[in-house]
This record gives structure tokens, sequence and C-alpha cells, in this order.
């Protein structure tokens, strides 16, 4: 899916993204992007949906270890348990 473009940065700073390059992402008008620089001068722009979806897969091991909530009320069941 890599392929490169050729964009002009025009007044005011404005890229105009090639209409093949929207399609492809599924870009529509209003899209939220995150655009990021890179050590090596370079730009990185990507659809905020995709930087959402690798955030929770950051967080994924913990929903799997199970919750602090759940955790903490079985501790407290125990102790009173053990008080009664």
């Amino acid at each position: 899916m890599a392929r490169t473009e050729r964009v002009i940065v025009g007044n005011r700073g404005r890229l105009v993204l090639p209409a093949s390059i929207r399609s492809e992402l599924g870009l529509e008008d209003g899209a939220h992007m995150l655009l990021s620089t890179e050590d090596d001068g370079s730009l990185r722009l990507r659809p905020y949906r995709a930087v959402a979806d690798q955030g929770r897969g950051i967080f994924a091991a913990l929903v799997e270890a199970g919750s602090l909530v759940d955790e903490l009320l079985a501790e407290r069941r125990a102790a009173a348990d053990q008080e009664a």
C-alpha cells in the first residue's frame, strides 16, 4: 500500500492530498488528522482514528489482566469475610 505522491505547499502552508490517496485511505471532508515531525525532518500524517486504535492496543494487556476495581472489590470482600 505504500505510495509516493508529489504535493506542493501552497500559499498559507496548505497541502492538497491527491484524490487517489484520499479515496484509498477513506478520508472524507472534515477528517481529523494528526501531523507529526520526525527526527529526519520528514512529516508523518495519520488519521486520528488510526492513532486512537493504536493507543487502544497499548492498553489491551491491562484489560486482559482484569479491572483494578474488580481486584479492589475482591480484596475488600475477602477482608470483610475474615472479619465476620
